[in-house]
């Protein structure tokens, strides 16, 4: 049997220090936190962190036109933009439509530059189909292509886009564009769209948080101060829409709300209004929020229903007794000890709701599309991902502009969602 060291430092049974012994345990406890925790990290990581980052890269990234017509961007460096480039770039820039139509990458210049100037597309990709068959002197060769090779501004755009980044998709989704000499403007007024969206966004959003709010306030009431069996009750008929297909609900509000849908034909059969004055509900702004108002109402009673049910009866009660009426005591004594439920439900609807899809898309007509739809319409449809991401950017700001402001006035720790 092996003696124990004469010392006076502590060890456990088998001869090991102690605080060596407990510097491993620690260790096997952190490596096992670390191992629990790992999955739902790779998981945030994966599927929140770098697709937000890719979508703040891609709102920046212009790689096409540096890329693929390297010679031409080359040769436009020290050019003033004074005059049409020299034979020179217009040699570089028949290589470059050249060596594009063989890889069949000339496209993705044609439609990054379309994005900017209208009609740019067609310019180089009918270029493109004949540079086999350029010959010098290739300036006179490429104008008799198409004159619009001797205007100024196709070559300023050509020199403007050939950095590795851009701001034109931020500028774009703000209504701005830059001019030939480089200054930001405005776009004209037939043109200009998402300023109006961002705001029309904004405004059905806080409209439909505050719609909920009126709404979900005395339903959550009833349901922390209602008996049991009758709060159980109401609580069904509050989560049934959680059941429910959401394409179902928009679905059954489009059958309601329509010119020949069901309320419209309960109004004309009580003879308040006439079979060919029906009320367009649908396919516009009201079409939209009553439908999201449905569909985001139990976002908000749940968090006011939480908070409620923690708030003692004897607090009404001691006001009263104190001599304040009931309304009075409820201003000033029960509906402040809301406040934490009301963030929570408010902040949670809005973020929702500035980002909702599928019912504006299917309710919403044309005045009731909101930002959303149209960065689905440029991922899906126009393929203009960096403006969508742009748009997808702007949108995200906002949020965390929210945020920010709610945490400043209310306080982050305050909110309470169940």
């Amino acid at each position: 049997m092996a003696a124990a060291p004469a010392d006076d430092v502590m060890r456990t049974v088998d001869g090991t220090p102690l605080r060596v012994s407990l510097a491993r345990a620690m260790r096997r406890r952190r490596m096992m936190a670390l191992a629990l925790v790992l999955p739902l990290f790779l998981f945030i990581l994966f599927s929140f962190v770098l697709p937000i980052a890719d979508m703040l890269f891609r709102s920046v990234e212009n790689p096409q036109v540096m890329e693929i017509m390297p010679n031409t961007t080359a040769a436009l460096k020290d050019w003033n933009g004074d005059a049409l480039p020299d034979e020179e770039v217009f040699a570089a820039l028949a290589g470059d439509l050249k060596t594009g139509a063989e890889s069949r990458e000339i496209g993705k210049v044609a439609t990054r530059l379309n994005y900017e100037i209208s009609g740019s597309r067609g310019l180089i990709m009918k270029s493109a189909r004949r540079a086999r068959n350029l010959e010098p002197p290739y300036k006179e060769a490429l104008i008799a292509i198409d004159k619009d090779w001797g205007d100024l501004s196709v070559w300023k755009l050509i020199k403007r886009e050939s950095s590795p980044y851009t701001a034109s998709y931020y500028l774009a989704a703000i209504d701005m564009r830059t001019e030939d000499d480089g200054e930001i403007v405005s776009q004209p007024p037939d043109q200009r769209i998402y300023v109006t969206l961002f705001l029309r966004t904004l405004w059905i959003s806080l409209l439909i948080t505050g719609l909920t709010l009126l709404l979900g306030f005395p339903v959550a009431y009833l349901l922390a101060t209602l008996p049991l069996k009758y709060s159980n009750l109401l609580m069904i008929m509050v989560l049934l829409p959680f059941w429910t297909s959401l394409l179902v609900r928009t679905t059954a509000w489009i059958a309601m709300l329509q010119q020949k849908g069901v309320l419209n034909d309960l109004l004309v059969w009580a003879n308040i209004i006439s079979d060919d004055n029906r009320l367009a509900l649908m396919y516009n702004q009201l079409g939209t929020t009553v439908a999201m108002t449905h569909i985001l109402l139990p976002f908000m009673v749940l968090p006011l229903y939480s908070v409620m049910r923690t708030i003692s009866p004897s607090y009404m009660r001691a006001a009263q007794s104190l001599g304040a009426p009931r309304f009075l005591a409820f201003w000033r004594v029960y509906a402040p000890l809301t406040l934490p439920g009301v963030g929570a439900g408010a902040i949670l609807v809005f973020i929702l709701a500035i980002g909702y899809y599928i019912t504006p898309a299917l309710v919403g007509g044309t005045s009731g599309q909101l930002i959303s739809n149209f960065i689905a319409y440029h991922m899906q449809s126009s393929l203009n991902w960096g403006l969508a991401a742009a748009l997808g950017s702007i949108l995200l700001f906002c949020v965390l502009l929210l945020y920010y402001v709610y945490n400043r006035i209310v306080g982050i720790e305050n909110m309470k969602l169940g």
